[in-house]
């Protein structure tokens, strides 16, 4: 899988100019979307365009190369279903689960 860096260089360039950038500053001045830059910074798998690869190279001023890293499946935690909105969670892990006999509940001992 390709692991896009946003984040770190986004935390390089803000410690070598001595300022908090935040995401609406990147956002600004290339041009993509606040939302597409978090999902290329955070979704696993992201398909992004070379057109914005191109913008955060020059927004960065940096190669591809330091943009995108390449991990091997094996080296992920949990390579398990991946889509652009990220992995998907394993089962029994889903928002909607409840704790069973009890477990969790305020008041009840």
């Amino acid at each position: 899988m390709i692991r896009l860096r946003l984040t770190e260089l986004l935390a390089d360039l803000s410690f070598r100019q001595g300022r908090r950038i935040e995401w609406r500053e990147v956002a600004a001045e290339t041009g993509i979307h606040r939302t597409t830059l978090s999902k290329m910074a955070n979704a696993r798998g992201y398909n992004a365009t070379i057109s914005n690869l191109d913008l955060l190279c020059r927004f960065f001023k940096c190669q591809v190369g330091d943009l995108a890293v390449y991990v091997p499946d094996e080296e992920l935690e949990a390579p398990g279903a991946m889509s652009f909105k990220g992995p998907t969670p394993a089962a029994g892990k889903g928002a909607g689960e409840t704790p069973s006999d009890g477990e969790g509940k305020r008041g009840e001992h």
